[in-house]
């Protein structure tokens, strides 16, 4: 039988990629360390850990037991929280939720979760996805409304450790020019026709994505203001700053610049839910996540 203590000693062994560094933060000796990564793999049959003079390095077994090793924390973690509740008066639910979406999708399923709920305390958490995938998983949040860019989901269904994507809306990202610009009255533009202009960025990851299109098409991306607020982006690009690539659920607010459609191959924002997989799902995180659902479903956000 594994022993659980003895998979918690292995993940800091990965987390710290030595023996010595991972026995300073559990407060152990290193030959305790390695006598419980010794005993494990006695325990498995396999080597679970290499160690060489560049570090420690998993074995394939190792990888795969250092991933049901963060299943299981978030497990009891889950267990502890619901027994701190027994005792607590009212449940508790937090959400985490990128500033954009929050504002597009979550007032109308909050309202939706709260009049069928009012015994829940809510607690609302602002996080980009790299910030709220690692609160659902350690515990910090009960779910989170995240997206990924074109490309692989943060999360893959069904993937581990015990971690689920569940897809909301499609949020295609649309050009915002000043009023004035040369192209202010066309349906679509190419991004390459903007290949002379000074951009305003909303956010680093669309950044990372104009960056990259660029080098494909052979032009430098010129940054005329950097922000990581897409609403501030706007009102500069209504300044006449510059121009700036922005997505739809962040439109709502613009300040009356030009909106215009992007030609394809069109870019887009992907938002879905992150959610823990468990044998018993808390019914609060599904309720919301189901209110959620229906608000990504009745609201498309097109302003233009």
């Amino acid at each position: 039988m594994i022993d659980v203590q003895r998979l918690r000693v292995l993940r800091a062994v990965a987390e710290h990629g030595s023996f010595n560094k991972a026995a300073a933060a559990l407060l152990l000796t290193p030959s305790a360390v390695s006598q419980h990564i010794a005993v494990l793999e006695r325990t498995l049959g396999h080597p679970v850990a290499v160690r060489s003079t560049r570090g420690v390095t998993l074995t394939e077994p190792g990888r795969l037991l250092v991933e049901a090793a963060e299943a299981i924390s978030a497990e009891l973690d889950q267990v502890r929280r619901e027994i701190a509740r027994l005792s607590e008066e009212r449940p508790r639910l937090t959400v985490a939720t990128f500033t954009s979406g929050g504002r597009h999708l979550l007032p109308t399923a909050l309202s939706r979760f709260v009049a069928a709920h009012p015994e829940v305390e809510l607690t609302v958490r602002e996080g980009e996805p790299e910030e709220a995938v690692p609160m659902v998983r350690g515990g910090a949040a009960d779910l989170a409304l995240t997206y990924h860019f074109d490309g692989p989901a943060p999360v893959r269904p069904g993937g581990r450790p015990g971690l689920d994507w569940v897809p909301l809306m499609e949020d295609p990202l649309w050009l915002v020019l000043p009023r004035g610009h040369r192209l202010a009255g066309r349906t679509s533009v190419d991004l390459t026709e903007l290949a002379a202009d000074r951009w305003v960025l909303g956010c680093l990851k669309t950044e990372a994505f104009l960056r990259r299109y660029a080098d494909l098409a052979g032009f430098d991306l010129r940054v005329a203001a950097s922000t990581t607020d897409y609403f501030f982006a706007q009102t500069l690009v209504a300044a006449g700053v510059g121009v700036s690539l922005v997505p739809q659920v962040a439109l709502a607010e613009a300040p009356e610049p030009a909106v215009i459609r992007v030609e394809p191959p069109r870019p887009a924002r992907h938002i879905g839910l992150v959610l823990p997989r468990r044998r018993r799902a808390n019914p609060y995180a599904a309720a919301l996540a189901e209110a959620l659902t229906v608000a990504a479903s009745t609201r498309t956000g097109v302003r233009p």
